[in-house]
């Protein structure tokens, strides 16, 4: 039986702290490139609990979250935008509840994407059911730098307006996208 050569999919992960911005820019992501993106598990998971997240929730959301990208990379062909990934499990874990379980450290580590874009807090904060931590942005931001940072991810820092946002991250995907064919 021959063995066929599948494509690597490049992803792209958004990752930063609440309310700057990921969701809108995934989606308009991958609209510009006509891809997929992952949404991210845990709101749904929140707003489904109906009530406060805690510790014992990390590792089901940790699951749920790993199930549902694996769902979307084994149909994606080349390029795969995701709305967060396990770094925010992780994060979020630390800064609620001091610790995050080694499985889900191990895991995101593993699973790193090509590219993280970590996306600024130079926007408004946007008080939606599941935010709940618009005056600790910027301490959740920084654990995020010191987590990706950790775990040597690939990081672009994604700033500025709207626009100018769209424009760096799509610079950047085109140029993730013409060294990935080039191998």
């Amino acid at each position: 039986m021959e063995t066929i050569a599948l494509p690597h999919v490049t992803r792209i992960v958004l990752t930063g702290s609440e309310s700057v911005g990921k969701t809108t820019l995934a989606m308009q992501l991958a609209a510009h490139y006509g891809v997929a993106f992952v949404p991210e598990f845990v709101r749904d998971y929140a707003i489904a609990k109906g009530a406060s997240l805690t510790e014992h929730d990390t590792e089901p959301i940790a699951r749920g979250q790993m199930a549902l990208e694996d769902t979307y990379i084994a149909r994606a062909t080349s390029l795969l935008i995701q709305d967060t990934d396990l770094v925010s499990t992780v994060v979020y874990s630390h800064h609620y509840f001091g610790q995050c379980p080694s499985f889900i450290e191990d895991a995101a580590r593993t699973r790193l994407a090509d590219m993280y874009f970590l996306l600024d807090t130079d926007v408004p904060w946007v008080a939606d059911p599941v935010r709940d931590r618009g005056d600790h942005r910027d301490d959740i931001q920084q654990q995020f730098v010191e987590t990706l940072a950790r775990f040597h991810a690939n990081v672009t820092h994604i700033h500025g307006n709207w626009e100018a946002r769209f424009a760096l991250a799509t610079a950047t995907i085109d140029a993730v996208r013409l060294r990935m064919d080039q191998r």
